[in-house]
């Protein structure tokens, strides 16, 4: 069966230059509903790559991000969430876009035609069978993507990749293909849209249920996060409140003494 390229596929809606703007509004928001069943179909597959890459994180194993355009940005995005959320250094999770930082601003051309250059930043990065390459993109026919996931698995590193359209060339590389079909994209081919939406989605579902399998949430917070700014002292401040039924000042001064909610807690109670 030829391999189809559903998210160019030409949109169900015409003439879009002649809608309102409430209907425009109304039609992309219609679309956007199918996003989340989409991801949905999906968890089988998205599960089955977090029980991979739980344990090998415990080894110390790193997780890489790597897209190109829109894909490669939204890698970059969850990748740099982690450390201030999470507590965890940068280096746990490492977006790599096609083209390099200037690509996160502005397209570089034909960045991600170059099939032998994700291999090499993988390579740059010292990347070892502990880890695990994420491969992202819509098509699923990014040559920058394909040729770091091929190399990767044949070093026998774990892959895994994020795609819009089924049997593609780049999920032919992954040992975990995620494929979630969002159908054709309102503005034709733009994939900034709903296959965008949904690639930031499983992003959080992933970096999210692995952080919490590594042990960075209790009960549902966030007791590890950087303090980086008034807003987070101040709520850091208040779980330790509720939690150790301190008042409001000694709560913070014990922050403020360990850096973190999770080290204040376990050093008062123990």
């Amino acid at each position: 069966m030829a391999f189809v390229k559903i998210s160019e596929q030409p949109s169900l809606y015409d003439d879009l230059e002649k809608k309102s703007v409430h209907d425009l509004l109304v039609d992309i928001n219609r679309e956007d509903q199918k996003v989340a069943l989409a991801v949905e179909q999906a968890i089988p597959q998205i599960e089955k790559l977090v029980t991979l890459l739980v344990p090998r994180m415990k080894k110390g194993g790193r997780i890489f991000y790597m897209g190109a355009g829109t894909s490669g940005r939204l890698g970059v995005l969850d990748a740099s969430e982690i450390p201030p959320t999470f507590g965890v250094p940068p280096t746990h999770i490492i977006g790599l876009i096609a083209g390099g930082d200037t690509a996160l601003r502005n397209a570089v051309e034909n960045a991600e035609d170059d099939e032998q250059r994700g291999w090499q930043e993988l390579q740059e990065h010292h990347i070892n069978e502990h880890d695990a390459v994420i491969g992202i993109a819509a098509s699923g026919t990014t040559p920058y993507v394909i040729g770091a996931l091929r190399e990767a698995r044949a070093h026998g590193i774990l892959t895994g990749c994020i795609t819009s359209n089924p049997d593609s060339p780049m999920a032919a590389e992954a040992d975990v293909p995620i494929e979630m079909i969002v159908g054709p994209e309102f503005v034709t081919g733009s994939s900034r849209m709903k296959s965008g939406t949904g690639q930031k989605m499983i992003l959080n579902m992933i970096s999210t249920s692995v952080m919490i399998q590594l042990g960075r949430v209790k009960g549902n917070r966030m007791v590890n996060m950087q303090l980086t700014n008034k807003k987070l002292i101040d709520r850091g401040t208040r779980m330790i409140v509720d939690e150790l039924g301190l008042d409001y000042e000694h709560a913070k001064r014990l922050l403020l003494m360990h850096g973190s909610v999770k080290k204040a807690i376990e050093n008062s109670k123990g």
